[in-house]
């Protein structure tokens, strides 16, 4: 029997056609995408090992090892396994090294946020690199004495400042040293005694004019200075600066008396020893030999207090006046 031969029709020849075209056709888009993918592998490779350099820092610029194996980024695949396209090998490598920058990522900002917090507790900015322990705070020993602190001189205002440097040419910064108390100083000045009223500021004042008017001038320095520092606005404080004033030029010091007569009439010219400061200013002047100075005192005492020149503080206005050529 004969065997026939059917011949190929030709709507089967272009479907054969169609498909060994779709066969062919996806290699060269899959070359296309191994070459992409290995670019997105590199560069998240190289962001990991900057991290790493910056979280896991180890000495002499070392860094640990990444989290991702050999094997696990060469793709391989254990035996008996049908092996993965090469596609597959790299896209499971670019998912663990965005989970591993994921993580470096998020400790990065734990660490930002901790040491935030430390330097808010601080108070003080630490750079981030390193932030030191905290330092213990030393416990005072019990039976430790503090040393007892000077009383500090009390500023002048900027205008008294001002006027002290241009009418007395400015105070002595510090005070000759006080010679060493005698036995019958300090038995002298014990018995001076301090009164006790109901008035503790008044107490304060009267007990520093009662060293003065002893002549026992250092004594009532110190004693004024404690006063006018406690009891800025107690009714005596115009009474305190002024006879401090008189301590120190009771004592030779003119100069450091002219700053005190000046802060005096300064702080408040309607106080009731104010005339009194301005008009001792120019006598402390006048001791120093600055004519210049006591004649402007002078001037502003005339002017302001007229009515005390003429009165109460007439003897001594005319006294200061007595030998300066005031013009």
């Amino acid at each position: 029997m004969t065997k026939l031969i059917r011949p190929i029709r030709p709507w089967r020849a272009a479907a054969t056609a169609a498909m060994v075209m779709a066969l062919a056709g996806p290699t060269i888009p899959a070359a296309a995408q191994d070459t992409i993918a290995e670019i997105r592998l590199r560069k998240m490779e190289a962001e990991i090992r900057a991290l790493q350099r910056k979280v896991f820092s180890g000495p002499e610029g070392k860094f640990f090892e990444p989290e991702i194996k050999q094997g696990e980024d060469s793709g391989g695949t254990a035996a008996g396994q049908p092996a993965t396209s090469a596609i597959t090998d790299i896209l499971a490598r670019l998912d663990a090294l965005e989970a591993q920058l994921a993580r470096l990522t998020g400790q990065v900002e734990q660490n930002g946020n901790r040491i935030a917090q430390l330097e808010a507790r601080a108070g003080v900015a630490t750079p981030a690199s390193a932030t030191p322990a905290a330092t213990p705070t030393p416990t005072p020993s019990p039976a430790a004495t503090p040393t007892p602190t000077p009383t500090p001189t009390p500023a002048a205002t900027p205008a008294a400042q001002a006027n002290l440097n241009a009418m007395s040419g400015g105070a002595s910064n510090a005070n000759p040293p006080a010679a060493a108390p005698t036995t019958e100083r300090l038995e002298g000045v014990k018995a001076i005694v301090k009164p006790q009223t109901d008035d503790p500021g008044d107490d304060e004042y009267s007990y520093g004019f009662r060293l003065w008017d002893e002549k026992y001038y250092s004594e009532a320095q110190q004693q004024l200075k404690l006063f006018v520092d406690k009891y800025p606005k107690h009714w005596r404080t115009s009474y305190g600066r002024n006879l401090l004033g008189r301590a120190y030029l009771d004592d030779g010091n003119a100069r450091e008396a002219a700053k005190w007569f000046l802060q005096n009439y300064q702080s408040d010219k309607s106080g009731a020893r104010a005339p009194d400061s301005l008009l001792y200013l120019a006598a402390s002047m006048k001791q120093v030999k600055d004519t210049k100075r006591a004649c402007i005192a002078l001037s502003e005492f005339s002017e302001t207090y007229a009515a005390e020149a003429a009165g109460r503080l007439k003897s001594l206005y005319d006294s200061t006046r007595n030998g300066l050529d005031c013009g």
